[in-house]
């Protein structure tokens, strides 16, 4: 099984296909039908998984996906690209306990990890709904993924 789309819940589609597009992510589809559904699917570069939003495909809150992870090799280049496009990102951090970041800002430490150990150093942006992300910088990925 491969993990393919996440659903986002946003409030105004338009302002998140900007927003997203804006990031330099392939739009994929979008999809207008006759009863007021429409699909907008669009892809970060270099993933296999998509996220789709639109009107009538969910019933959750606007913002209220959080912790959705994009891995990245280098998270102070990917952080300041994303600054460059706009998007409000914090600094690089790492959490106090050293295995995970927790929810919200506790035990979080500024900047990288100290030995920029893989799956240790973080960033974290919300889209303008809410939705809340994390950059997590992966070099060399653990054994058997």
């Amino acid at each position: 099984m491969k993990l393919e789309v996440v659903v986002l819940p946003v409030a105004d589609v338009d302002r998140a296909k900007a927003f997203y597009t804006g990031l330099g992510w392939r739009l994929d589809a979008d999809f207008p039908a006759p009863d007021g559904l429409r699909v907008v699917q669009l892809t970060p570069p270099g993933s296999e998984a998509s996220i789709i939003f639109g009107d009538r495909l969910t019933t959750a809150a606007p913002g209220s996906a959080q912790g959705l992870h994009l891995v990245v090799k280098d998270i102070e280049k990917a952080r300041a690209e994303l600054a460059e496009r706009g998007v409000d990102v914090s600094e690089p951090f790492h959490d106090a306990g050293g295995v995970f970041h927790h929810a919200g800002t506790e035990g979080r430490v500024p900047g990288p990890h100290p030995a920029r150990g893989d799956y240790g150093s973080f960033a974290a942006f919300s889209d303008p709904d809410g939705n809340g992300w994390f950059l997590q910088e992966v070099r060399v990925r653990a054994p058997g993924r």
